[in-house]
C-alpha cells in the first residue's frame, strides 16, 4: 500500500506504537486521524504532524462505548470523505494472574481489547462497503495463539479478535475490503515498562514499527514478529496440547498467599 493521500484511522494514537506509527504515516503522505481516550495527548501529536508539514485529524472518544466509537467513525468521514486504512490498535494488559482474579477483572481487560476493536470496526467496515473498499488491520499479538501465563484474559481478547477478522476476511474479503493481521511479541513500549510480565526476545517500540510498517506495505494476511519467537508459537501449535501445557505451567509462579482470592 502506497499511503501518499491515503485517509488512515489509527485507533490508539495517543501514545505507544499507535503515536509512532501516525507519525511516519503522515511524514509518507498519509492524512492520519488519531484517536483515542486522551484529547490533551492527540492534541500535541496533531501540532507536532502539522509543525513537520503533515496532516493529522485528532478526535477524542472511547471506544468503550459503541455510539461513541460510530460517532467517531462518522466524524472522520464527513471531515476527509472516505477512510482508506483503519489501523486498530488498541489494548494491553500488564502480568495477570487468573488465580487472584475475579469475573468482573477478566471481563474488564475484554472490553478493553477486544470491545474497543470491534467497535470501531465494524462502523468502518460499513463505510468500506459504501466506498468500494479499504484496508483493516489490527495489532493482535503473538498471545493471541494460545493461552500464554499471566495473561489469561488479554490472550482470550486477542484470540477473539483473531478469529473475528478470520471470519471478515471471508465475508468481507469479496466486497473489496482487505485485512491484515499483525502479531508482534513482546514489545518495549512506556506502557508496559516495569509491569511484571516477562519479556523474552523483547523489541523496541522502533523495531516493532518497522516491522508493522512493512506488513502494511505488503498486506500479508497474517503477519508474525519477531520470527524466533513466531517460529516457538507455530511450533507449540504443532505439539500435543499436554506437552504445551507442560511447558508453560513451568512459567507460572507460585502466587502468593496474600493475593488469594477471599473465601
Amino acid at each position: 500500500m502506497d499511503f501518499k493521500n491515503q485517509v488512515v484511522l489509527i485507533v490508539g494514537a495517543s501514545s505507544g506504537m499507535g503515536r509512532a506509527l501516525a507519525l511516519r504515516l503522515a511524514a509518507e503522505g498519509a492524512h492520519v486521524v488519531a484517536t483515542a481516550r486522551r484529547k490533551d495527548k492527540l492534541d500535541n501529536l496533531a501540532a507536532e504532524i502539522a509543525q513537520a508539514g503533515g496532516r493529522c485529524l485528532a478526535i477524542a472518544a472511547d471506544a468503550q462505548d459503541p455510539a461513541a466509537a460510530e460517532q467517531l467513525v462518522q466524524h472522520a468521514v464527513q471531515q476527509l470523505g472516505r477512510i482508506d486504512l483503519v489501523l486498530l490498535n488498541a489494548g494491553g494488559a500488564p502480568a495477570l494472574d487468573m488465580r487472584a482474579m475475579e469475573a468482573r477483572e477478566v471481563t474488564a481487560y475484554m472490553r478493553s481489547n477486544y470491545d474497543v476493536a470491534v467497535n470501531v470496526l465494524f462502523p468502518v467496515l460499513h463505510q468500506m462497503v459504501r466506498q468500494g473498499g479499504g484496508l483493516v488491520a489490527q495489532t493482535n499479538s503473538l498471545a493471541g495463539w494460545l493461552g500464554v501465563p499471566l495473561q489469561g484474559p488479554y490472550s482470550a481478547a486477542k484470540g477473539a479478535l483473531r478469529l473475528l477478522i478470520d471470519t471478515c476476511r471471508v465475508e468481507f474479503g469479496p466486497l473489496g475490503i482487505r485485512f491484515v493481521s499483525l502479531y508482534p511479541g513482546f514489545v518495549t513500549t512506556e506502557a508496559v515498562a516495569g509491569d511484571g510480565m516477562p519479556a523474552p526476545m523483547a523489541l523496541s517500540e522502533a523495531q516493532a514499527v518497522e516491522h508493522m510498517l512493512g506488513a502494511l506495505r505488503r498486506e500479508p494476511l497474517d503477519y508474525l514478529f519477531p520470527w524466533r519467537m513466531a517460529w516457538l508459537v507455530r511450533l507449540s501449535l504443532l505439539l500435543p496440547k499436554r506437552w504445551t501445557t507442560r511447558i508453560l505451567r513451568s512459567e507460572v509462579p507460585p502466587l502468593p498467599a496474600t493475593a488469594r482470592p477471599a473465601a
